[in-house]
């Protein structure tokens, strides 16, 4: 399971995603303006993040809205970010020092 989990993020437009839903429910066409990804592309990463239980998402009129399914996703999303910045400034500081 953690496995598969980790896979959901190992594209570049669903960690997007997740950092854009990091303030509150979007629409499918909010999501499209945001990421300047196509309506099928984005529904397309919307479905694998569903159906992982990363998204859920509920119809409000014509527009569906995504939320996330557990903010302690979020949580990890900082963490593993926060891990590369600072693998970042030190191969900036070793290359720096060469």
């Amino acid at each position: 399971m953690h496995a598969e989990l980790c896979k959901t993020f190992s594209n570049p437009t669903r960690l997007e995603i997740l950092d854009l839903l990091r303030d509150g429910p979007l629409s499918v066409s909010e999501l499209v303006k945001k990421t300047g990804v196509s309506q099928a592309n984005i529904s397309q990463h919307l479905s694998v993040m569903k159906s992982k239980g990363v998204l859920r998402g509920s119809r409000k009129g014509l527009n569906v809205y995504y939320e996330l399914a557990n903010p302690k996703m979020l949580a990890a999303f900082d963490l593993i970010r926060s891990v590369l910045r600072e693998r970042l400034k030190e191969d900036k500081k070793i290359m720096d020092a060469e």
